[in-house]
C-alpha cells in the first residue's frame, strides 16, 4: 500500500491517526478513524486505503475478509498503475482470510493471484515481507493438498 500513499491526503492522515490509536491500544478509536476515512473517501484509491485499514479492525475473519475484498474491488476500479503495487498485499490478505475460514480452493486461487502481481512489489523490506507471506501461503496450500 505504501507506494502510492500521499502523506498530505486527508484519508491517509485519518488512517495514520487510526494506526497511532492502534499502537496506543485504542482499537475502538482506531476503528472510528478508519470508518471516518471510509465515509470521507472521494475516489477508489482513498476507498481502497480506508477499506484496507478497516479490515484490520474487524472482530471476525469473515468480517475482515469482507473489507479485504472491498479494498481489492476499489483497487481494481483504479484504471491506471497507481494501485498495482498494492495488489500482492490485497490478494495475500484475502487468501489468508479464505485459508483461515477453511476454503482452501479460494485461498490457493488468491495466493496465486498475489504471486502474479509480485513483480509490482518494491525491492524493500515491505516487498520482501509480502512475497514471503505469499510463498508461505502457497507452500501451506501445497502441503495440505498432498496430505
Amino acid at each position: 500500500m505504501q507506494q502510492f500513499i500521499d502523506p498530505e491526503n486527508r484519508i491517509v492522515q485519518l488512517c495514520a491517526a487510526g494506526m497511532e490509536q492502534e499502537g496506543a491500544g485504542n482499537p475502538e478509536a482506531a476503528k472510528a478513524l478508519f470508518l471516518q476515512a471510509w465515509h470521507s473517501a472521494g475516489n477508489a484509491l482513498e476507498q481502497c486505503i480506508a477499506a484496507h485499514y478497516l479490515a484490520r479492525q474487524q472482530d471476525s475473519i469473515a468480517g475482515k475478509l469482507v473489507w479485504d475484498v472491498r479494498a481489492l474491488a476499489c483497487a481494481r476500479a483504479i484504471h491506471d498503475d497507481t494501485a498495482k503495487g498494492a495488489f500482492p498485499s490485497l490478494y495475500l490478505n484475502i487468501a489468508k482470510g479464505y485459508e483461515d475460514l477453511g476454503d482452501r480452493q479460494q485461498a490457493q486461487e488468491h495466493y496465486r493471484m498475489a504471486l502474479s502481481f509480485a513483480s509490482f512489489l518494491a525491492e524493500d523490506g515491505y516487498g520482501k515481507m509480502i512475497l514471503s507471506g505469499i510463498e508461505a501461503g502457497l507452500k501451506r496450500m501445497k502441503t495440505e493438498t498432498s496430505q
